[in-house]
C-alpha cells in the first residue's frame, strides 16, 4: 500500500538517501527535472538535504509516496516569496520511480500538494513541464490548463535544449 507523507525538515533528511536514489533514476531514464546525466547519488543526496532549511522555513513543502518503507515518489510544492503573489505556488520535482509508473501515483502526489495549497489559502498553482513529456498526460488529466511552450527552455539530461510546456490550475479558495 501506497503512503504519502507531507514530510518534515528532519523527515526530509532521514529520507535524502533514497530521494536521492529516486532522482537519480528518473535524471537516467531521461527525465528533465533540472539535472545533467550522469548524475551521482552523493550529489543528488546533498541536494535534497540542502532543501531541509527551505521546508523548515515554510517556503517548500515536500511530499513522499512510500510503498514498504522505500521512496516510490516525490513532489514540491513553492511558496511565491513576494507579498502580491501569496495567493500562489509553483509544483516541482513531480518524480516517480520508473518501476512505479502508470499506477496513478503521480495524479495522487499532485492531489496531496493540490488539497493542502487549498488549505493555505493558495488559489493558484503553476508548473512546467518538458513539451511532449508523459508528465503532460497527468497534468492534463488532474484539469491543469495549457499556458504554452517556450522552445530551448531547459536541457534534458543528455544536455540538448527541449521545448518547455507551462501549465496553471485555479483552486477553490478555502
Amino acid at each position: 500500500m501506497t503512503e504519502i507523507v507531507h514530510v518534515t525538515a528532519p523527515e526530509l533528511v532521514t529520507y535524502a538517501d533514497d530521494l536521492a536514489g529516486l532522482l537519480v533514476e528518473t535524471v537516467e531514464e531521461g527525465s528533465s527535472v533540472g539535472f545533467l546525466a550522469p548524475l551521482d547519488r552523493e550529489t543528488a543526496a546533498v541536494w535534497w538535504r540542502e532543501r531541509a532549511a527551505a521546508v523548515e522555513a515554510g517556503s517548500i513543502g515536500i511530499w513522499i509516496a512510500r510503498e514498504g518503507g522505500r521512496v516510490s515518489g516525490t513532489i514540491a510544492l513553492v511558496r511565491a516569496p513576494l507579498p502580491n503573489a501569496r495567493h500562489r505556488a509553483e509544483v516541482a520535482k513531480l518524480m516517480v520511480r520508473p518501476s512505479a509508473r502508470g499506477q496513478g501515483l503521480g495524479g495522487a502526489l499532485l492531489a496531496a500538494v493540490e488539497e493542502y495549497a487549498v488549505t493555505e489559502g493558495i488559489t493558484l498553482l503553476i508548473l512546467d513541464t518538458e513539451s511532449g513529456s508523459l508528465a503532460e498526460q497527468v497534468y492534463r488529466g488532474a484539469g491543469w490548463k495549457k499556458i504554452g511552450s517556450v522552445p530551448g527552455y531547459a536541457a534534458d539530461p543528455a544536455g540538448s535544449l527541449k521545448p518547455t510546456t507551462f501549465y496553471y490550475k485555479e483552486l477553490a479558495a478555502p
